[in-house]
């Protein structure tokens, strides 16, 4: 009887689980499950191995993507639910490259209180996407983020990792046309 595709898709193969079949297969696949497999043998002895692995997976290949779940997971003896799992619960992980700019809002709860709602609503209109998203151009991409320090100078965000606090709609129009001038 034949699995449905989203059992298959997130079922492990049992027989290559951390095992020598899984780097072997790893070894002759694309180059994105590759440099997963050699990421995650890198770390695979370290405890809580896993979100260093996805964080490393996401640095090198600037996303973590699909096809490489199965392979983390096969070598750390995971199901493919299992990773997934981790990677959908963290809003920092994507499964899809960003864009030339990434700007991150931060959303806990003091830059709320000093007007992080208003100004997420003015970068989703400015750029014209949602969290998780590309402006219409692909030159930004619009995400979350969960607490930056700046609680005292907030609402704060990142733009392409560059901290910047106490931002008005007008300031954020600003920094993200200068990001934008900068790259052209």
């Amino acid at each position: 009887m034949a699995q449905s595709p989203a059992k298959a898709n997130l079922a492990s193969s049992a027989g290559a689980r951390g095992g020598d079949l899984a780097h072997d297969r790893a070894a002759q696949a694309s180059p994105a499950i590759a440099a997963a497999a050699r990421i995650a043998t890198a770390h695979l002895h370290e405890p809580g191995c896993l979100l260093p692995i996805l964080h490393a997976a996401q640095d090198e290949l600037g996303c973590i993507p699909p096809e490489t779940v199965q392979t983390i997971a096969e070598i750390l003896n995971l199901s493919r639910a299992e990773v997934h799992g981790v990677i959908t619960f963290y809003p920092h992980f994507r499964s899809e490259p960003a864009a030339r700019h990434v700007v991150q809002l931060c959303r806990a709860e003091a830059c709320q209180a000093m007007g992080a709602d208003a100004l997420a609503g003015h970068a989703r209109a400015r750029l014209g996407c949602d969290f998780h998203e590309h402006s219409a151009d692909g030159a930004v991409t619009l995400e979350p983020v969960y607490c930056l320090g700046l609680c005292a100078q907030s609402p704060a965000m990142l733009i392409d990792g560059r901290p910047h606090a106490r931002v008005t709609p007008q300031r954020f129009d600003r920094l993200l046309g200068r990001a934008l001038e900068e790259s052209a």
